[in-house]
């Protein structure tokens, strides 16, 4: 089937434009070395894409045997400041770059819309001007205010939030409802949303977009796919594989290709 002609474009953040879920990983573990306890990726996958208080409380459910003092909100506080240290380090991953500067260059409508907050986003991207310099102003995080509390991923007001920031008229609810209208859906049909997490597929299909899949090789190893009615447009290994004209976005120009 034709795709269709896309107009403006959304990414997702942690573990599609930057290797933060390595973090993640190394310093939730490190954490839990000291109860002897590991956070294995069949554990991760459960909490990808998630509000980051729900992930925790998640996480901590596998290990009921941890001290009662061992809170989600502890755990959040030691996590945090031992990411925090870490952030300034994180790099973009393979094609990140590449893309984001291709589609700025070319004047493509872009927004971010992560499940980070506010103070993780600046901590992720400080460092990284040439990659998250192409946003400008359109980042939406968690608590920005434009996302209801318990709206998170797979929720779509994420991504509605994101399209309204870019000037598109794209209603509220989720693309079954009876309420969004027939102008909204289509405005909603031309947005690319590009996700690595099963929750964020899911939310960007229910926002009515067009979703680029891009999970990391150890959720695919586990088997992991997504159910229900919420399929990938598209489903790559890295964003180095996307070809932007099979979207009706413009070409990369291969005498001039940015670096990724």
């Amino acid at each position: 089937m034709a795709k269709p002609r896309i107009a403006y474009v959304i990414f997702d953040m942690d573990g599609l434009l930057i290797d933060s879920e390595r973090v993640y990983t190394d310093v939730t573990n490190d954490i839990l070395a000291k109860y002897g306890k590991e956070m294995t990726w069949d554990i991760k996958a459960g909490l990808m894409g998630k509000p980051e208080r729900e992930a925790a409380a998640h996480l901590l459910s596998f290990f009921p045997d941890l001290p009662a003092a061992f809170t989600p909100d502890v755990y959040l506080a030691q996590r945090n400041a031992l990411q925090d240290a870490r952030w300034p380090s994180v790099r973009p991953l393979p094609g990140a770059v590449r893309l984001v500067r291709h589609l700025h260059a070319h004047g493509v409508p872009l927004a971010l819309a992560t499940g980070s907050t506010r103070h993780g986003f600046v901590q992720k991207s400080a460092h990284l001007p040439a990659l998250f310099g192409c946003f400008g102003a359109h980042v939406v995080c968690a608590d920005d205010g434009l996302v209801r509390p318990g709206r998170g991923k797979p929720h779509p007001d994420v991504f509605l939030a994101a399209a309204e920031h870019l000037g598109y008229a794209v209603g509220q609810g989720e693309e079954a409802e009876a309420r969004v209208g027939e102008e909204a859906r289509a405005v909603r049909g031309r947005g690319l949303v590009f996700e690595d997490a099963v929750p964020g597929l899911q939310a960007g299909k229910r926002a009515g977009m067009n979703v680029v899949w891009v999970p990391d090789a150890n959720l695919l190893a586990l088997g992991t796919e997504p159910a229900g009615l919420e399929q990938p447009d598209q489903t790559l290994k890295s964003l180095e594989e996307f070809v932007p004209e099979e979207w009706g976005l413009p070409p990369y120009d291969v005498e001039h290709a940015i670096e990724s």
